[in-house]
């Protein structure tokens, strides 16, 4: 297990796990404890990146967390699960224009920007906030001794969404991260217009899994035989009459969450191209309020998403960081055109 394999992360937003390992013990397994077991079974790690892994409840036996000193039996299954997919591809750096709200040794907190992928993949190899981040970190004058060569993603936002996003430089800073959102300790609010009239504030709870029908996007399971457990608080903040922004407080962090917990409760979020908030929803049928639309829609790339506040305990420092940052243009735009014609 190389050290990068050992870093933990955390996805948006999303809590799901990956497998990177999986081993079986033999029939005749001797008895032994299981940071020794992977020790002799893993290349390129060490003991102390085992003991940390099963401190952060990233190896389980039969798909129960162990630690450390948990003694191996004959026909144990062991797997190590990361909150990240094993990483297949080369993060090559891109001198890619960054908004930097916060940076020191240890972390640095970008503002995304709409329409960017955060990190490679299938048809993103290139273009992505971790090409940028790369490219940033490896050319600033100085850095920590253990920086352990990529940017440590900690939660994710969606492409079209925008806002602030910690990502981390040091194993330690990953670690202590990655806990602060599993434990949910760390405070995310969003603003986000929705299609309906909102009139009170509210709370969704609804499990959060892929679509049983489109694998590309999630669904809500209210009686909880699919998906994880999410909570997400949402308050009103202003009435348009057809539309409604609103502030969302996330108790949970699951993909997609916030997008399919609107949905669910009738509120697509505004042009959310994939969970039906790109056509008119809400409002006449008059022509000239289909233009209004249309130019609202042509200001946007995606939803009307936007991580407005990130709160959390720095790693090394006695302090808590909590960072606001402003709507992008777009978005305040299309409020401004709301503004305009609001009918409330």
């Amino acid at each position: 297990m190389s050290d990068e394999t050992l870093d933990t992360e955390d996805q948006s937003g999303s809590e799901e796990m990956f497998e990177h390992y999986r081993f079986e013990a033999d029939p005749g397994q001797e008895v032994v404890r299981i940071d020794k077991f992977l020790m002799d079974r893993i290349p390129n790690t060490s003991r102390n990146k085992i003991q940390v892994a099963a401190k952060n409840g990233n190896i389980l036996v039969g798909n129960v967390k162990v630690k450390q000193n948990y003694k191996i039996k004959p026909l144990d299954k062991i797997s190590i699960v990361l909150p990240y997919p094993v990483r297949e591809l080369e993060l090559i750096p891109e001198d890619i224009p960054l908004e930097i709200a916060y940076e020191d040794d240890d972390l640095i907190v970008v503002n995304k920007q709409a329409d960017m992928v955060v990190h490679p993949g299938y048809g993103n190899y290139t273009g992505t906030l971790v090409n940028g981040l790369v490219y940033h970190i490896e050319n600033l004058p100085s850095k920590k001794q253990d920086y352990f060569g990529r940017p440590g993603l900690v939660h994710r936002l969606d492409k079209h969404t925008t806002g602030l996003l910690v990502i981390a430089k040091t194993e330690y800073a990953l670690t202590h991260l990655a806990k602060q959102f599993s434990d949910r300790t760390t405070e995310r609010r969003y603003h986000a217009l929705v299609w309906g009239d909102v009139r009170e504030d509210g709370t969704i709870t609804g499990h959060v899994g892929r679509s049983l029908k489109n694998r590309k996007v999630m669904s809500v399971f209210p009686d909880g035989d699919h998906g994880k457990h999410a909570v997400t608080h949402y308050k009103v903040l202003k009435n348009f009459g057809y539309v409604t922004l609103i502030e969302c407080k996330l108790e949970t962090g699951r993909t997609h969450q916030i997008r399919a917990h609107m949905k669910y409760i009738g509120h697509p979020l505004f042009y959310d191209l994939e969970y039906g908030g790109d056509t008119i929803l809400k409002g006449t049928s008059n022509s000239k309020y289909k233009k209004f639309i249309e130019n609202c829609f042509s200001l946007l790339s995606g939803q009307a998403l936007h991580a407005k506040t990130l709160g959390f305990q720095h790693p090394t420092k006695d302090e808590y960081i909590r960072l606001n940052s402003d709507l992008p243009p777009g978005f305040q735009q299309v409020l401004d055109k709301w503004e305009k014609y609001t009918i409330v």
